[in-house]
C-alpha cells in the first residue's frame, strides 16, 4: 500500500518554525482579545489543503476568527486575503469581519470556512513578503486544478512546469512523468504531459521560491487572473458574466473579457431587486448610455456582487479604510455595508513604518529546526536571505530586490525615489562613450566601438585637438566618476552589492549634492564648448579629409545623431540633473532626510546652468544652422565661410532659426508642396530634390522686413490659407491643419517684428548667394529643373556623397508637419531611456527592447548594451494616447502611438515610468507653445 504524500505546510514550505506565535507585524503583537460567550469550533481549510480548527466564542467578529489565521500564519499582509463560506443559498459569500459569527454561520460546526485570496494586485511585486507571494502561487494552483483560472494548453503546461519543478526539483524524465501521471493540477492534463515535461526540462536550477516567482510572472499576464466569474445578462437577454479587478468592473462573454470600466469612468455602481446599475460619468467620445444594466439571477445575487465591487473599489483606490456612516435616528436608507480592513497603501505604509526586523523565512537556521536535518526544502537547498545562496546561485527574485542585508522592506515611497534617480533616465553610459569616441575621432585617437573609419593624426588641426581635448578630458573623468558613484549607491539601495555594508543607503542626495559641487570648478570647461563647435567648422572648411571622415563617421549606425549635437551633451546633461533634482525635492517633504542635500544640489546646479544660459542659445541656434546647411542646396549663407571664426562671432552674426516645415504654395500649377524655413530675417521656400540625398533646393526667399500676413482662406477658396506680401512678391500657402497655420502665422508674425530691428545685412548676404544660384525668382523652368540640372551644380565629390534622408526635415517633408527651434529645446530636455514592451497593430505578442528618446525619435535596442540601435521612429506627426477598449489591449500602463495606419503600442513596467514616457513623448507630438519662441531679448525656456 502506498503511503499518502505529505503535503507540507504554508511556514514549513518556506523553512519557519511550526508555531511562532507571534506575528512578525508588529513586536509583542497578540493574539486578538476573545470576547466571553460560549465557545465554538471553526474548521479553517488553508490554501495547501491542510485544515485548522480554531476554538472561537459564538459572539466573536469575523475579524477575530481572521486574525488568528493569520496569526498562526504569521502572515503580515493579511489585508490581501479573506475567509469564504457557502451560505444557506448555497452560495459563496465572503466572511463579514464586522459582524459576529453567530450571525453569519448558521451552523458553524458544520461550516468549513476557506482561507483564499481576496484581492490581487496587478503585479506580484507589489507583496513585500515572500510568505504571502508562497500563498498566492498556492491560490494560482488551486485554480488552475478547479478550471476557474482557464487559459490556453500552451500557458497551462508551462504553469505546471513552474509547479512541479518548485514541488520535486530538477528534471528526471521519468520521475517527472510518474509525478505527472499521480497528481493531477489541471483539467485534461494527460493530454499535456508531454509538453509540460518540455517546460520543465528548461526550468533546471531554479529554486522554489524562483519557480513560485515565475509562476506567479506567468499568471499575472492571464485574462482570468484573479477574476471570479458572476453569471448575468444584458438588456437583450445574452448570457454574460461580470467580475471585478483592481482596476475596475469587467464584462465577459464565456472566457473573454469584452468591456471593462475603469473605476475612474463609474459614477455610481448600485443594485435593485436583480437588476445590477452602473452609472458613468458623462463622456461625449463615448457611445456608451449613462446606466448600464446587467439581469443576475436573485437580489442576493447582486448584492453579493455590489459588496465584492465596494471593496476592491476601496482597498486599491483609497488611501485608507472608509469611516462607518452615522446610525439614523429613524429609518435606515439602503445598505449599510462599507469596507473593513485596511486598503493596499494602508497595508504598504504600515510595513514600511514597521521597525521590527523580520524573521527570514529561508535561512539553514530556521530550515533545520523546522525538522528538515539536511536544511533541504522540497529536496532543494534554501536560498538565503541576502548575497549569494548556498550553490553560488543570485538570492531568490522573491527576497533579492525587496529585502536588504538588514532584512528591511523597501517601501514604494522609496521605490519612487530610486525609480526618478535610476529609472528611465538611469545610466548614460553608452552616450558618454559615444561622446568620447566622437572627441577621439576628431583628434586622431583610437575608438572605444572600433571605428572602421580610418583615422589619422593629420585629420584634424592642433587647434581643434587642443580645444577637444583640454576641454572633453576634465568633463569625461568628471561625469564618469559621478555615474560610478551613483551606480554603487542604486546597488547599494536595491542590495545588489556589498550586503556585509551597514548604512543608510535608501537616499541619494548625498552624492548628487557632492558631486555637482565638484562640477562648479568645471564651468570655465563648459562655456568653452562654443569654440569647439566653432573649431569644427573650421576645421571641416579647411580640410577635405576631415570633412570626409565626421561624414562617414556619421552614416555609422553607432552615430544616430549629427556628430556635433555630442559635444553639446555635456551640457544637455546639466538640465538633465536639474529636472531629476527638481522632481526629488517635489517629492520628499521637507522633513526627509534626503531633502535638504537635494534642495542644496537643485541650487548648485540652477548657478550653473543659470552661467551658460547665453552659450546654450548661440550653440544650439549655430548646431541647427549647421545640420540645415547639408539639407539645402543652393544657399551658402546660413553659415558664411569667413563670418564665424571665434566664439565670440556666434552673439550677431548668425541667423536665428525659428521654425521649418512643410506648406502647399499656390501657383498657376494648383497647390504644390514645400518646404518653409523661417529665420529671424528670411523666409525660405524650397523642393525636395531628386537627387540620391534628396537634399532640398532653394527655390525662393521672402524678406520679412515690411512684410505682412493675412488670412485668405475665403479669398482662394482653399482650408487653412494665408498670403504673405512682401516688397517684391506675394506667396499664398496653405497648412495641413488649423493649428498648424497658426503656429505658422504666429511664428511668421513674431519673426517680422525681429525683422523690423535689424539692419537687413544677412538678408541681403541671402539675395546675393540665392542670386548666385540662379534662383531668385521661381519660374516654370525653376519648378521643372530637371535631376540633371540639379547634379550638374555640385562637385563630384559631392554628386557622390552619401547623405541620411532621416533628418528632421525630411521627416517633416514625409508627414506634412512642422517644428520649430522652442520644440528643439524642449526635445534637448526631455530625453528619456529605458525597458519598454512594444506590440505592433497586428501581432499577438509583446517585444521587450531598451528604448532610447532623443532629437524626437525613438530609437530600439535589443539591450542597453548593444553599440548601436536596430531601428528608429521618428515621432513628428505621431498622436500619442490611451488604447480603447475596442482595441483590446488589456494590459496596464499601455500608451498608443498612431500616424494614419501605422499604430505602435508600448507597456511601461510601473505607473511613474509611464508618466515619464506620455510626457517625453508628447513633447515630439504637440508643438511648444510660440511664446517661449528663442529671440535675444526673451529669455529662454531653460
Amino acid at each position: 500500500m502506498v503511503e499518502p504524500e505529505h503535503r507540507a505546510s504554508a511556514a514549513q514550505r518556506l523553512g519557519a518554525q511550526e508555531t511562532l506565535g507571534i506575528s512578525t507585524l508588529d513586536p509583542g503583537h497578540r493574539p486578538p482579545i476573545m470576547p466571553p460567550g460560549r465557545h465554538v469550533s471553526i474548521k479553517i481549510r488553508m490554501l495547501d489543503d491542510t485544515e485548522e480548527v480554531f476554538d472561537v466564542s459564538q459572539r466573536a467578529s469575523g475579524k477575530v476568527v481572521f486574525d488568528l489565521v493569520c496569526t498562526h500564519l504569521n502572515l503580515v499582509e493579511g489585508d490581501y486575503f479573506s475567509l469564504e463560506y457557502q451560505d444557506h443559498h448555497k452560495m459563496m459569500v465572503w466572511l463579514d469581519l464586522l459582524k459576529p459569527i453567530v450571525k453569519q454561520l448558521r451552523r458553524p460546526k458544520h461550516t468549513v470556512l476557506r482561507f483564499v485570496v481576496k484581492f490581487f494586485p496587478p503585479d506580484h511585486t507589489q507583496l513585500l513578503e515572500e510568505l504571502t507571494r508562497y500563498l498566492f502561487a498556492l491560490q494560482i494552483k488551486h485554480d488552475l486544478a478547479c478550471g476557474r483560472l482557464a487559459c490556453n494548453d500552451s500557458s497551462a503546461a508551462l504553469l505546471v512546469s513552474h509547479i512541479i519543478q518548485s514541488e520535486i526539483g530538477d528534471f528526471e524524465e521519468s520521475q517527472s512523468r510518474q509525478h505527472l501521471l499521480n497528481n493531477n493540477y489541471i483539467p485534461d492534463q494527460v493530454a499535456l504531459i508531454d509538453k509540460i515535461m518540455e517546460f520543465h526540462s528548461k526550468n533546471v536550477g531554479q529554486t522554489p521560491a524562483e519557480s513560485d516567482y515565475q509562476l506567479l510572472e506567468v499568471a499575472r499576464r492571464l485574462e482570468l487572473y484573479g477574476v471570479r466569474l458572476h453569471p448575468a445578462k444584458d438588456r437583450e437577454g445574452s448570457k454574460l458574466s461580470l467580475a471585478v479587478a483592481h482596476t475596475g468592473v469587467l464584462v465577459f462573454q464565456g472566457h473573454t473579457k469584452i468591456n471593462a470600466f475603469n473605476w475612474s469612468k463609474v459614477r455610481k455602481l448600485s443594485f435593485k431587486r436583480k437588476r445590477f446599475l452602473i452609472k458613468l460619468r458623462p463622456d461625449l467620445n463615448s457611445s456608451y448610455q449613462d446606466t448600464l444594466e446587467f439581469l443576475m439571477g436573485s437580489r442576493d445575487c447582486c448584492k453579493v456582487f455590489w459588496k465584492i465591487c465596494v471593496e476592491y473599489h476601496a482597498f486599491f483606490r483609497l488611501f485608507e479604510e472608509p469611516k462607518p456612516k452615522p446610525k439614523p435616528v429613524l429609518f435606515t436608507r439602503g445598505s449599510s455595508f462599507r469596507f473593513s480592513g485596511r486598503t493596499q497603501k494602508q497595508v504598504i505604509d504600515y510595513v514600511k513604518d514597521s521597525e521590527f526586523k523580520k524573521i527570514p523565512f529561508e535561512s539553514p537556521h530556521l530550515s533545520a529546526s523546522s525538522g528538515n536535518s539536511q536544511g533541504m526544502v522540497n529536496g532543494q537547498k534554501p536560498v538565503e536571505l541576502c548575497g549569494h545562496s548556498p550553490d553560488g546561485r543570485q538570492p531568490s527574485p522573491l527576497t533579492s530586490p525587496l529585502l536588504n542585508d538588514a532584512g528591511s522592506v523597501r517601501t514604494d515611497d522609496e521605490d519612487e525615489v530610486r525609480r526618478k534617480v535610476c529609472g528611465p533616465e538611469r545610466a548614460p553610459v553608452k552616450g558618454l562613450e559615444l561622446e568620447r569616441d566622437c572627441c577621439q575621432l576628431l583628434c586622431g585617437r583610437h575608438c572605444g566601438f572600433k571605428s572602421p573609419v580610418s583615422i589619422t593624426n593629420e585629420a584634424a588641426p592642433d587647434s581643434l585637438k587642443s580645444t577637444i581635448f583640454s576641454n572633453f578630458d576634465p568633463l569625461y573623468k568628471f561625469q564618469s566618476g559621478f555615474l560610478r558613484e551613483v551606480e554603487q549607491r542604486l546597488a547599494l539601495w536595491e542590495g545588489r552589492s556589498n550586503a556585509h555594508i551597514k548604512g543608510d543607503y535608501q537616499r541619494i542626495g548625498d552624492v548628487m549634492l557632492k558631486n555637482l559641487q565638484g562640477l562648479k570648478p568645471l564651468t570655465a570647461h563648459l562655456q568653452k564648448h562654443s569654440e569647439a563647435l566653432v573649431e569644427l567648422e573650421k576645421a571641416c572648411r579647411g580640410s577635405r579629409r576631415l570633412e570626409v571622415l565626421v561624414r562617414d563617421f556619421e552614416l555609422q549606425k553607432v552615430c544616430y545623431i549629427p556628430l556635433n549635437v555630442f559635444i553639446l551633451r555635456p551640457l544637455h546633461r546639466l538640465l538633465h540633473y536639474k529636472q531629476i533634482l527638481e522632481r526629488l525635492c517635489k517629492h520628499y517633504p521637507p522633513t526627509h532626510v534626503d531633502f535638504r542635500d537635494c534642495r542644496a544640489a537643485l541650487a548648485d546646479v540652477s548657478e550653473v546652468v543659470a552661467q551658460l544660459h547665453g552659450s546654450m542659445i548661440k550653440m544650439e541656434n549655430f548646431q541647427k544652422l549647421l545640420e540645415l546647411k547639408k539639407d539645402l542646396i543652393g544657399i551658402d549663407s546660413l553659415v558664411t565661410p569667413g563670418r564665424v571664426s571665434s566664439s565670440r562671432d556666434l552673439d550677431a552674426s548668425l541667423k536665428e532659426f525659428i521654425r521649418l516645415g512643410c506648406l502647399s504654395k499656390l501657383s498657376g500649377k494648383g497647390l504644390q508642396q514645400r518646404m518653409f524655413f523661417l529665420f529671424n530675417d528670411v523666409l525660405l521656400y524650397t523642393s525636395r530634390g531628386m537627387t540620391a540625398t534628396n537634399q532640398f533646393k532653394v527655390h525662393g526667399q521672402l524678406p520679412l522686413h515690411d512684410m505682412t500676413i493675412r488670412e485668405s482662406e475665403d479669398e482662394w477658396g482653399v482650408p487653412h490659407a494665408f498670403t504673405l506680401v512682401g516688397q517684391r512678391q506675394s506667396v499664398v500657402v496653405a497648412a495641413s491643419s488649423l493649428s498648424e497655420m497658426e503656429k505658422w502665422m504666429e511664428d511668421i508674425k513674431m519673426a517680422i517684428d525681429l525683422a523690423e530691428t535689424s539692419n537687413g545685412h544677412t538678408a541681403d548676404l541671402l539675395a546675393r548667394s540665392l542670386s548666385d544660384n540662379k534662383s531668385t525668382t521661381e519660374d516654370s523652368c525653376a519648378e521643372a529643373e530637371s535631376e540633371d540640372d540639379l547634379m550638374a551644380s555640385r562637385t563630384s565629390l559631392e554628386r557622390q556623397a552619401p547623405h541620411r534622408g532621416n533628418t528632421t526635415v525630411h521627416v517633416c517633408w514625409h508627414r506634412n508637419t512642422s517644428v520649430s527651434m522652442v520644440d528643439f529645446s524642449v526635445a534637448v530636455e526631455n530625453q528619456l531611456s529605458g525597458n519598454l514592451l512594444r506590440k505592433f497593430k497586428n501581432s499577438n505578442g509583446w517585444q521587450k527592447l531598451w528604448v532610447v528618446f532623443t532629437n524626437f525619435s525613438l530609437f530600439f535596442y535589443k539591450t542597453h548594451q548593444d553599440d548601436y540601435p536596430l531601428a528608429s521612429l521618428p515621432l513628428l506627426g505621431y498622436s500619442v494616447t490611451i488604447p480603447t477598449e475596442s482595441e483590446n489591449i488589456h494590459k496596464d500602463y499601455v500608451f498608443k502611438l498612431h500616424f494614419k495606419s501605422h499604430v505602435y503600442y508600448f507597456r511601461s513596467e510601473s505607473e511613474y515610468t509611464f508618466e515619464r514616457w506620455m510626457e517625453v513623448i508628447r513633447s515630439a507630438t504637440v508643438s511648444a507653445s510660440s511664446t517661449r519662441i528663442l529671440s535675444r531679448k526673451e529669455p529662454h525656456p531653460y
